[in-house]
């Protein structure tokens, strides 16, 4: 098979789908790789280096995507990338699709095969592809919170973690899943008063079993996160629903009850956001403000520490990828249930039930697709 990798173009989007060990992985296999010039160089990867774990490099973006077999990306394809997609190829990567109809729209037209990082999971019922990013977003959201919080920058002017004699800001974590877990370990780690609302129960234990008494945990009920959000001077929304469109936690109304110059930090919203007045911003221009409130909702956090976010992706999609490229992705499907739940769309039909749901379309099962 020739895998396909392919320069990001999302804004400030320096994360590369493969690096150069993951690609002498595919070639010990048999596979061929091809990279775009300087597709790694945001995360400090050379062409040489490529080179030299035995992939071509291509001129441009184009002679990658028409003549690999499958494209293996970072984030979701862009409408110039959506253009160049076709059928029988496959796409893997990040797609968010949820939140997103032009671009389902788009897919469906391609006719190609789409296998989104996000929807993949696991035995143990979670999301593997998804987990490390979420541990970067979550570790990220109190550090460009505090920044937020800067009165240069718009916030109240409130150091997160305060100082003798003046309180620490008042963290609220919506969510305490991989990212509200690691949001919740940095905020305490820079002296905030830290609360996360989460509507399991046994999540809630898990975390005071983790954190001890330092963190404060609440049911959520909307009646809480109503009350909550009054007191935060950070909040940070970390809700999910795999593969759907986030939950409006925190109504436009909550939002005028906030403090003048308090932050959020909407780390759910490559699938929608969990604010109404969320909507995504680019790291160029990541944050405006709503009611006085400061909105940080960078759709791709984790490139801001492209190097880092690379090499902890490759880690966990390389099995994966390789097993697409040696069996072909119908048999990968068929012999993997956690590896089939990734497929989102395939020649015209959305295979993701989240998806189709979000957007009114008709629901067709991966097992529909592949006759199993």
């Amino acid at each position: 098979m020739l895998v396909g990798v392919p320069k990001e173009i999302k804004n400030h989007e320096y994360r590369v789908g493969l690096v150069p060990s993951s690609v002498a992985e595919l070639v010990h296999h048999g596979h061929a790789v091809t990279v775009e010039t300087g597709a790694g160089i945001g995360s400090g990867i050379s062409d040489a280096d490529y080179v030299a774990a035995g992939a071509e490099i291509a001129a441009e973006a184009e002679a990658v995507w028409s003549r690999a077999d499958m494209i293996v990306k970072v984030k979701e394809p862009l409408a110039a990338e959506r253009k160049l997609l076709r059928q029988g190829q496959v796409l893997f990567t990040y797609l968010h699709l949820a939140p997103d109809p032009e671009q389902t729209r788009d897919l469906i037209r391609s006719n190609a095969t789409c296998i989104a990082y996000e929807t993949v999971t696991s035995p143990t019922g979670g999301l593997p592809l998804l987990t490390p990013m979420s541990e970067v977003a979550g570790r990220l959201a109190p550090q460009v919170g505090a920044h937020c919080l800067e009165k240069a920058a718009g916030g109240r002017g409130i150091l997160l973690g305060g100082v003798p004699g003046v309180p620490a800001a008042e963290v609220v974590i919506l969510g305490g899943g991989v990212s509200g877990t690691h949001a919740a370990t940095i905020a305490l780690g820079m002296g905030a008063n830290v609360t996360v609302v989460d509507r399991s129960a046994d999540v809630l234990r898990r975390l005071s079993v983790q954190f001890g008494t330092g963190l404060r945990t609440i049911f959520s009920t909307r009646d809480a996160v109503r009350e909550i959000v009054k007191r935060a001077d950070l909040l940070i929304g970390c809700v999910l629903v795999p593969g759907a469109e986030a939950p409006k936690l925190v109504t436009r109304d909550m939002l005028k009850t906030m403090k003048s110059g308090a932050v959020i930090v909407d780390v759910a919203i490559d699938q929608g956001g969990c604010c109404e007045t969320s909507r995504p911003t680019t790291h160029a221009d990541p944050t405006y403000v709503v009611d006085d409130v400061v909105h940080y909702c960078v759709a791709n956090m984790p490139g801001a520490v492209a190097r880092t976010s690379t090499f902890a992706l490759n880690n966990v999609t390389l099995p994966f990828t390789l097993a697409l490229a040696d069996k072909g992705w119908v048999a990968a499907l068929r012999e993997d249930p956690h590896l089939r739940a990734g497929l989102n769309v395939h020649e015209g039909k959305v295979t993701c039930p989240p998806v189709a749901r979000a957007q009114g379309l008709v629901e067709v099962t991966p097992e529909a697709v592949l006759g199993i």
